[in-house]
């Protein structure tokens, strides 16, 4: 039986080899996962012997990662926001980046103790759960296309006991019997929409790293042709939902922020603005819906 010490050491090799970009890392996150020993434990017992199935079930998560499926895949894991949230190939992986989407969302609602919010696209549920950790009293629906992302997202919200205060809805975004019936009232209207939608052309999938272009579903990837085709849909139909003053946040790709911010501007938001991430890259564009349009509405 080999050692925690050699078998980390067999698990870098194949994964160097493979020219993974962090093999090092890698492997002793497979190792910790499959041996549930934490780096202490590990260097104050290197030579502790391993059995067969733990070197055997560690091995194979190596070859498989060599094999570029995403780490999270193989452990089930992410972090955002400081909460640990479950993920499998049915979801887009959370991101760091995404982090500045939901900073700029909790800046936004300070003050707001009971909020309502609106996360289109919502996948794994990520931004909508760590807002709700971190507001004990807000309240949201998470909305997605596919049943698949949305039993990861009600899984999630059990884990970080937000449950109660979320509710999952099945729709291609506005049209689902949710917002057409919605408990007999004309429109709910939200303090917030959040929304990470797919924003990649279709064309730019393609030449995207293994993990993300094999492993990641297309669904969550692709923004049609110039991948501004979600938030055009999107903001058409964004103000009915929200309360005068409400917000409209979006994740961008880095090159989009001119032009996200500009159909924001052509339905009548104000206060827009673009964010940068921990890289200076353009991130996030935010919009508030102006009380003015709101009241010329109630007088047409």
């Amino acid at each position: 039986m080999k050692t925690l010490e050699e078998l980390l050491k067999e698990g870098t090799a194949v994964l160097r080899e493979a020219e993974i970009e962090e093999a090092g890392l890698d492997a002793w996150l497979l190792l910790e996962y499959v041996s549930g020993k934490n780096r202490a434990y590990y260097y104050a017992h290197p030579e502790e012997k391993t059995d067969g199935n733990t070197e055997k079930i560690y091995l194979e998560l190596c070859r498989k990662r060599a094999a570029h499926i995403p780490l999270q895949h193989l452990t089930h894991s992410a972090w955002f926001m400081g909460h640990e949230f479950y993920v499998d190939d049915r979801v887009l992986i959370p991101r760091q980046d995404t982090e500045t989407l939901a900073e700029e969302a909790l800046r936004l609602l300070e003050g707001n103790e009971e909020p309502e919010i609106l996360d289109m696209c919502t996948g794994s549920g990520c931004l909508l759960l760590s807002i709700l950790a971190e507001c004990p009293k807000a309240r949201g629906v998470g909305v997605d296309i596919s049943e698949d992302a949305l039993s990861v997202a009600k899984e999630n919200a059990g884990r970080l006991q937000t449950g109660e205060r979320a509710v999952f809805v099945k729709s291609d975004l506005f049209s689902g019997e949710y917002f057409t019936q919605n408990g007999g009232k004309e429109m709910q209207e939200y303090d917030m929409l959040i929304s990470n939608p797919p924003y990649i052309p279709t064309a730019e999938i393609y030449k995207l790293m293994d993990e993300v272009r094999f492993y990641d579903p297309f669904s969550a990837l692709d923004g049609k042709e110039d991948g501004l085709y979600f938030y055009r849909r999107i903001t058409e139909e964004a103000a009915a939902h929200l309360k005068p003053g409400g917000w409209l946040l979006y994740e961008i790709g880095c090159s989009q922020g001119a032009a996200v911010s500009e159909l924001m501007k052509k339905v009548g938001f104000g206060h827009i603005k673009i964010k940068k991430d921990l890289a200076g890259l353009d991130r996030v564009v935010l919009g508030q819906k102006k009380t003015q349009e709101i009241q010329e509405e109630q007088h047409v």
